[in-house]
């Protein structure tokens, strides 16, 4: 709602978007425009024509939510939300030179360099013109992080969107309803991108990989591409209802769709979907180390059906995750979707379509707000937007616009019992200039117009993969440096030691076992089992403070050598899932093996490897407990950083706003008692003033009527009364005074009470959230009398020997990956 404060409320979850707009003088008010963050988790509509301003107020909305430290997630289908990663704290002239449209500049007989410049001092005036600095944009790139994700492309930051057929959490696993509508919409969108509209009910292909996504699912099943695939050419049911599976899909049907599919893997575009950081939701919204993202997912490079596969399946993942956090009243993330068209229509049911409405349902109690922006308001599903209690209405195109967008408005403001004058609003909309907006807000108690601020980030127009590549090549770079850093353990898989054809001896009483090769020899290649040790173990983890008392089993695989003794070994070993071993008995035909190291030939020596390894889990299986000590909460045991983090920073939150509405309670009836007050003082001097008028006038015109009076020989009483009349006047002239005096007393009182307040709100923002001060490690080593290990194995390993004498592993690659262990 509309406020006379300064930025100072920004820190407080109160989103600074403009300036209050008086349509009859056509001119910016002094009345600052602050948003309450909270109003957002009744999510929000925007709506206006090219022109209108419209990318401004958004960008200007993820900037202060950002600022708040409110992650969010952004879909951008025309590139123009990417500008907010052109943010120059310093507004140098060079800053904006790489991402000036040169075109421009010479349509204005400017060099680039000149441009660049004119740019530069632009946005200088133009911020401070709405109290902003270069301060303030480098707030926002200190308390944020800004990224640029382009499925599909290596651009930007790829996303691996495969994941999308693994198997639901228990949330939506236990809700029929949301099952069924992840399964729905997962398959339309895998259909859409094969260029099949395929109705649920209706279509043959939807119902069959509905049902094999169901089956597996239900199992604990994950699926990808290639397993979908062969499931659709024998599925794991023979039935469909009660009719036989292959009358009712012939086997040719399901090999043509089988076909389609494996068509689409194959094609060189397709591989782009499979790399880059998986699709988890928490990660797109949070760094490792806690700090809020905004993750900007552009898809303008797509393909009409790969963007709507692309909606959906993020969509489904973000449902998924909104579903397993804990409730709140205060705003935990924004999903914010640019150019809503198409994806929400309002009589079609595009696969995009249903989980976008079970977000609007659903997001609110979890704290999540959703934003919709499009230019095309004819194209929404006003019955799905009932739900957005704030609308922010620009410049339409058209009286159809117009109407259509009366029509939603009328209909959310009665889903929430809010009024609505419709002749009212329809005359405020009518006329609006470039980047003047109309707010209705259920919040509130009526419309406001307001003219939106000036954006902190440079907005170009839209980015090309281009640009996006120039913005994230450094970060991929870094990224790639990071993981290339010695030090990590690279698993058993290095050594090449000359093989032997015959198995080497192995003391009586050693368990063996083989890892299965997951691919064969190539051309020229020898296949050679080399020896490791699989140790397994059992720790229990106590911290009483944390109340942490858990139990876990813990693998370790470590390779064998002539150089390396048992605690050598283990400090180089790998730790692996107990439950991702698939070992057998028995080894692959005509395989070599290289040699056992000799001491491992002692009887005894499966002891030694247990003690070790026991005095090598308390030295290095310790787990972190990350600690609040402001909060007074812990985290759950090996909770990741982001994780803890994000659930600190939301409590914070919590906490914050709590706070602030119990100041507000607290000063605001005192604060409008004063103003009643004032507002009578103030009238008693509008009627001690008129009094005074009237007395001085009687007093007036008495002295006259008794001079005129006496002059002719009138009684000289009428004097006298002339004289008590001006007397009279004279002492409601003081009362004037005094009533004065009252009201500025009153202000004054007033302006102390404000000043209170403010301080108040202050000492408040002066507790904000800072993850990197806030938040202690703990590590939780496990008990030492506690731990149990069991005789250990000898696990031989897959590789292949080139014709140069190096190996590459045949095995799993999750061996040479993990190395948590260390």
């Amino acid at each position: 709602m509309p406020h006379p404060a300064t930025n100072l409320y920004e820190k407080l979850g109160a989103f600074y978007l403009g300036k209050t707009y008086d349509p009859d003088a056509s001119r910016v008010t002094d009345e600052l425009l602050l948003y309450k963050a909270a109003d957002l988790t009744t999510h929000a509509v925007c709506v206006g024509m090219t022109g209108s301003g419209k990318t401004g107020l958004c960008v200007g909305l993820l900037e202060e939510a950002a600022i708040d430290g409110v992650p969010a997630l952004v879909i951008d289908p025309k590139g123009d939300i990417a500008n907010m990663l052109l943010t120059f704290p310093e507004l140098k002239p060079s800053d904006f030179r790489p991402w000036i449209d040169e075109q421009a500049a010479a349509r204005k007989g400017a060099t680039p360099d000149e441009y660049a410049a004119s740019r530069a001092d632009l946005w200088r005036k133009g911020l401070a013109d709405w109290g902003q600095s270069g301060e303030r944009i480098q707030r926002l790139r200190d308390v944020a992080d800004l990224a640029i994700y382009t499925p599909g492309s290596s651009a930007g930051l790829p996303l691996r969107v495969l994941r999308s057929f693994e198997s639901p959490p228990p949330a939506v696993l236990h809700d029929a309803d949301a099952l069924r509508e992840r399964i729905s919409s997962t398959v339309a969108g895998v259909l859409g991108l094969l260029g099949v509209d395929a109705d649920p009910v209706t279509s043959r292909e939807h119902m069959l990989l509905s049902m094999i996504l169901d089956h597996a699912w239900r199992a604990g099943r994950d699926l990808d591409f290639a397993s979908l695939i062969a499931e659709v050419q024998t599925p794991p049911f023979d039935k469909v209802g009660v009719l036989e599976l292959d009358s009712v899909l012939p086997p040719k049907a399901r090999f043509d769709l089988a076909m389609r599919l494996n068509t689409l893997i194959a094609s060189p575009t397709f591989n782009a979907w499979t790399q880059g950081d998986p699709m988890d939701i928490s990660a797109l919204l949070s760094t490792p180390q806690g700090k809020p993202r905004v993750s900007i997912l552009s898809i303008a490079h797509l393909s009409e059906s790969e963007r709507m596969f692309f909606v959906t399946v993020l969509l489904n993942e973000f449902v998924s995750w909104v579903r397993s956090q804990s409730g709140t009243s205060s705003l935990r993330a924004l999903l914010y979707m640019d150019e809503v068209f198409g994806y929400f229509p309002p009589v079609a049911e595009p696969p995009s379509k249903r989980p976008m409405l079970t977000l609007m349902k659903q997001a609110r109690a979890y704290g999540v707000g959703v934003v919709l922006a499009t230019q095309n308001p004819v194209d929404l599903d006003y019955k799905g937007l009932s739900n957005a209690g704030t609308w922010f209405l620009g410049r339409l195109q058209t009286e159809r616009d117009l109407a259509r967008v009366l029509d939603g408005l009328e209909g959310a403001s009665a889903s929430a019992s809010a009024r609505f004058d419709r002749a009212r609003i329809e005359t405020l909309l009518a006329g609006l200039k470039s980047r003047v907006f109309l707010m209705h807000n259920v919040h509130d108690d009526g419309p406001t117009l307001f003219h939106t601020r000036w954006a902190m980030s440079y907005l170009r127009g839209p980015m090309t993969r281009d640009h996006i590549r120039t913005l994230m090549d450094p970060r991929k770079q870094a990224a790639a440096d990071q993981a290339a850093t010695p030090g990590t353990a690279p698993g058993p898989t290095k050594p090449a030691p000359a093989a032997r054809v015959s198995k080497p001896p192995v003391p009586p009483g050693v368990e063996q076992r083989y890892l299965p090769p997951i691919e064969t020899p190539g051309k020229g290649e020898q296949l050679v089992y080399a020896p490791a040790v699989l140790g397994s173990i059992s720790l229990h983890y106590v911290r009483v403070a944390a109340k942490v008392d858990q139990w876990q089993d813990a693998a370790l695989l470590a390779s064998l050598d002539d150089e390396t003794s048992e605690d050598q070994a283990w400090s180089a070993a790998v730790r692996i899932d107990p439950e991702a071993l698939d070992l057998i008995e028995d080894a692959e035909p005509d395989a070599s093996y290289t040699d056992l190291p000799t001491w491992s030939l002692d009887p005894g020596q499966d002891a030694a490897w247990q003690r070790s390894l026991k005095s090598h889990a308390y030295r290095a299986l310790a787990q972190p407990v990350w600690r609040c000590a402001s909060l007074k909460i812990y985290s759950d045991l090996g909770e990741p950083h982001r994780d803890f983090a994000a659930r600190a920073r939301q409590l914070y939150r919590e906490q914050r706003d709590q706070t602030l509405d119990k100041l507000r309670r607290k000063y605001q009836p005192k604060l409008e008692k004063l103003d009643d007050r004032i507002r009578k003082a103030e009238q008693r001097v509008e009627v001690e003033t008129s009094q005074w008028r009237g007395a001085g006038l009687d007093s007036a015109v008495s002295i006259g009527a008794s001079l005129l009076s006496s002059f002719f020989g009138g009684r000289r009483k009428s004097m006298s009364t002339a004289v008590n009349k001006a007397n009279r006047a004279v002492r409601q002239r003081g009362d004037i005074g005094r009533a004065e005096e009252n009201v500025q007393a009153l202000i004054e009182e007033r302006q102390a009470l404000d000043a209170r307040f403010e301080a108040d709100i202050e000492a408040t923002a002066s507790l904000a959230f800072d993850p990197d001060k806030a938040i202690t490690e703990i590590p939780v080593r496990p008990r030492k009398s506690d731990m149990t290990t069991r005789p250990t194995t000898l696990l031989w390993l897959p590789l292949a020997i080139k014709p140069d004498g190096s190996t590459r592993p045949l095995h799993d690659p999750w061996i040479a990956a993990d190395s948590a262990a260390t």
